[in-house]
């Protein structure tokens, strides 16, 4: 009888266990799922779970982890191979995932419902895209097509409420008309309401990917062949749209678009970030890591005065901008321990060889002077100046030194005109001069 008592309390904790498991294909592409518990600071490790020969996993949920917003990493840089979904702490979540088709989820209501209002709101998108396209002023038409709109959103609204998803289908309310516009004014309003609807500090929409999708397609999507003044006015707008009492998220959102400039080589754009908002809001959360990264950036874009530093020439103390022998210089990052320095330096020697009108100017980043003054002695016309404490001398983050050899290429004037990343760079650009 107590066997029998025992077994009739653990039966429903068992019928009601929940988890997560998919289906990837195809299946040799995969081998682990990694789950993890996204929070608006962070993703904190869960479980992982291997595939079997089919491409199928599956992760038992503990009874502790709280609802919110979960993701799936299936391959490396993880930061490029994920997704979201909702675990509303009652439902199992099922998917099927495969490059070409992405994720498509089987079970879980809550993620069936994001996706189907999705695909619905895309699919009247593109009837409203066909309709001006067609240079349209069937106002009969015009009526319903947004009416379908409205209702579409309102049938979603309804059938998410009491539901965590409720949160994105209400932060993606889209802009409807009340009477006929022309293209010109709907993309006007369109734009202006773009952004209007989203609660930037939501936690749950903090902690998915939606914010910075929905940033990121108002920065670069809204306009087609957007000008540089036309960039500035979205960030402009993405940072106003942003309460000052959310610090935290703005400057998550404001540093990605950084980012994304950065990666675009559009260094004005970046620089203009960090300009406008970027640098205040690092000291206002006492960020010093992004503080010293977006500083560095911007000391070595390409077009700025390289950083001056002291150097000691022939015994007597000089510095970088007041060097004048060269019509361009040739900065160096090295360090006697480093042995990609020590095999590239060499190869520097060769480049310049033949070209008196450049100067190689080293800065040895050095635990000691001893192994330095050794090896410098093999570049005996290289300006040499050596950085104590290594990792730790100031110019490390003033230059955004991350490796050892780095490489600047420099004008008469100290303006930074190249970055080579690499000997192989470095040997095309000076090859050109």
């Amino acid at each position: 009888m107590k066997k029998l008592l025992i077994l009739l309390l653990v039966l429903p904790l068992l019928l009601q266990a929940q988890s997560v498991k998919g289906t990837f294909s195809p299946a040799e592409d995969f081998s682990y799922a990694f789950l993890y518990h996204a929070t608006p600071e962070s993703a904190n490790y869960v479980n992982r779970g291997e595939l079997d020969g089919d491409g199928n996993f599956e992760i038992q949920l503990d009874s502790t982890l709280t609802p919110g917003i979960y993701k799936i990493v299936y391959a490396t840089p993880p930061e490029e191979n994920n997704f979201d979904f909702i675990y509303d702490g009652k439902e199992t979540v099922a998917f099927n995932f495969s490059y070409e088709k992405g994720v498509e989820f089987k079970v879980s209501e809550e993620n069936k419902l994001w996706n189907s209002y999705l695909k619905s709101i895309e699919m009247v998108n593109q009837t409203i895209s066909n309709y001006y396209s067609k240079e349209n002023n069937d106002k009969k038409g015009f009526t319903a097509i947004f009416k379908t709109l409205k209702d579409t959103q309102t049938a979603y609204e309804e059938l998410a409420k009491d539901k965590l998803v409720f949160k994105f289908i209400k932060a993606n309310r889209p802009y409807i008309p009340t009477q006929y516009e022309g293209i010109t004014t709907y993309s006007k309003n369109l734009k202006q309401h773009y952004l209007s609807q989203v609660d930037f500090s939501d936690y749950l929409l903090q902690s998915s990917s939606y914010l910075i999708d929905r940033v990121t397609a108002y920065v670069f999507n809204m306009v087609a062949d957007p000008s540089e003044a036309t960039y500035k006015q979205h960030i402009d707008d993405v940072a106003a749209a942003i309460s000052n009492d959310d610090l935290s998220i703005k400057t998550s959102l404001l540093e990605m678009l950084w980012q994304r400039f950065v990666a675009l080589n559009n260094n004005n754009l970046a620089n203009y970030i960090t300009d406008s908002y970027l640098l205040e809001l690092a000291k206002s959360t006492n960020n010093k890591v992004l503080e010293d990264m977006v500083i560095s950036f911007k000391n070595t874009s390409i077009g700025s005065k390289a950083p001056n530093f002291e150097i000691t020439l022939d015994g007597k103390k000089t510095s970088l901008h007041q060097l004048e022998s060269a019509e361009n210089y040739l900065l160096v990052f090295w360090s006697s321990g480093c042995s990609h320095c020590l095999s590239e330096l060499p190869q520097v020697r060769k480049m310049v060889a033949n070209k008196p009108n450049l100067k190689v100017v080293a800065f040895g980043l050095e635990d000691n002077a001893r192994d330095w003054e050794r090896e410098k002695e093999n570049f005996p016309a290289f300006i040499h100046q050596i950085g104590l404490e290594k990792w730790d001398n100031p110019i490390v983050n003033t230059y955004g030194i991350s490796a050892t050899p780095m490489y600047f290429l420099l004008d008469a004037s100290k303006h930074i005109i190249a970055k080579p990343y690499g000997i192989e760079q470095l040997e095309v650009l000076l090859k050109e001069l």
